[in-house]
């Protein structure tokens, strides 16, 4: 059963709308959006390192909240976005290179508030980052 409430995008179109905001800057393209979830990948260069060499811990939350945001929209009633309220993150293993893949599922959706997992992997498929989002529900004008 699909937790979806909106129409389904695809990929491609979800990509278009990143025009020229921080999303497309960091390189984040979609990949998958299945009947729970939403997939986007970052490449690892050095736009989205630290000085140290490994992926800057702020382009990972940046990832997760842009594919829990948009799953988080796409879950919302007709009428209705979706705000961040509050993101934690925690980073279990640096990378230098290639491309993370982010996936969001729902802990929780709610009328007045959402609660997102977000896993972040390597190319290797070993875990990078674990994310959490809240997400307050609101009226879109």
């Amino acid at each position: 059963m699909s937790v979806w409430k909106k129409p389904v995008p695809t990929t491609d179109q979800l990509d278009a709308q990143a025009g020229q905001c921080l999303v497309a800057t960091l390189g984040i393209k979609f990949i998958d959006i299945g009947s729970d979830y939403i997939a986007a990948t970052m490449p690892v260069e050095p736009k989205t390192l630290q000085p140290f060499g490994l992926l800057h811990g702020g382009a990972s939350v940046a990832l997760a909240e842009t594919v829990a945001s948009t799953a988080g929209f796409l879950a919302a009633a007709n009428g209705k976005g979706v705000v961040g309220q509050e993101i934690n993150a925690n980073h279990l293993r640096g990378v230098r290179k290639g491309l993370v893949t982010a996936t969001a599922r729902a802990f929780h959706i709610g009328k007045s508030t959402q609660v997102w997992e977000i896993q972040i992997v390597d190319e290797g498929d070993k875990l990078v980052c674990i994310s959490r989002m809240t997400a307050a529900v609101i009226d879109m004008p």
